[in-house]
């Protein structure tokens, strides 16, 4: 039965991270190619996805390194780009903390926005069965991402620059799948519109870390809203009472 109840979960962590698995084909293609043509040689491309595994991280790494950026240019760069992946840890920590390394190890590597997004609910992380989903699911991604760059770095020595063909709006369009299902509360919302909106103005007025402090600020308004719900509902209790 346990057997059993694994190679469902195998196959249920598959097909549910199979969706995203598609959805950044272009995202993985232009990363490939991107490298090739600023120059990388075909295994420096192959082990930018095989060891740094972050999409948004990879693409600007490998334009500053073509660019001749200094290593701390790079280092900090990247390092505020994957910032959130702190956060992610964080919200992880009590389901993962009482976990064998080798479980946490492979996990942690594994733990990308995608991943991340399925694995809201209050039993993840808890037993083999859902362990083997999640080792499943993140599994998958992580060779669907290889595969795809591989066949950017094919592309990238063959076609032109794919940089002018727009493939970078999937990078976008990822993130809005991955989004817009967690919206289920106020709070929630008010964090959405507030770091959208003001990624937007930062943006336009070109201010430095502009998506670290609209993400910043549209998590404090998210929790100032929760605040207030909160209050609000313990000022009804008492004056039902």
């Amino acid at each position: 039965m346990q057997a059993l109840a694994i190679k469902k979960a195998l196959m249920k962590g598959f097909m549910d991270m199979l969706p995203l698995n598609l959805a950044v084909i272009p995202w993985g293609i232009l990363c490939g190619s991107l490298a090739i043509q600023r120059d990388f040689s075909v295994l420096e491309a192959l082990l930018m996805p095989m060891i740094v595994f972050a999409g948004s991280a990879q693409l600007v790494a490998t334009e500053l390194i073509g660019a001749n950026a200094s290593l701390a240019t790079i280092l900090f760069t990247t390092f505020i780009i994957s910032s959130r992946h702190f956060l992610y840890g964080l919200a992880m920590r009590d389901k993962m903390k009482n976990l064998a390394g080798s479980w946490r190890y492979p996990l942690g590597f594994l733990l990308t926005d995608e991943l991340f997004a399925l694995s809201h609910h209050h039993r993840a992380f808890k037993g083999t069965v859902r362990l083997c989903y999640a080792l499943a699911a993140g599994g998958s991604f992580y060779v669907c991402w290889l595969v795809w760059n591989v066949i950017g770095i094919f592309a990238g020595s063959f076609l032109p620059d794919l940089t002018n063909l727009g493939l970078d709006f999937a990078i976008a369009v990822t993130f809005i799948a991955l989004v817009v299902p967690t919206i289920t509360n106020l709070p929630v919302l008010v964090t959405v519109i507030v770091s959208g909106g003001l990624s937007v103005v930062f943006k336009l007025y070109q201010l430095e870390l502009d998506l670290v402090l609209a993400a910043l600020l549209g998590m404090y308004g998210g929790y100032l809203t929760d605040r207030i719900q909160k209050r609000r509902q313990i000022q009804r209790h008492a004056g039902g009472n």
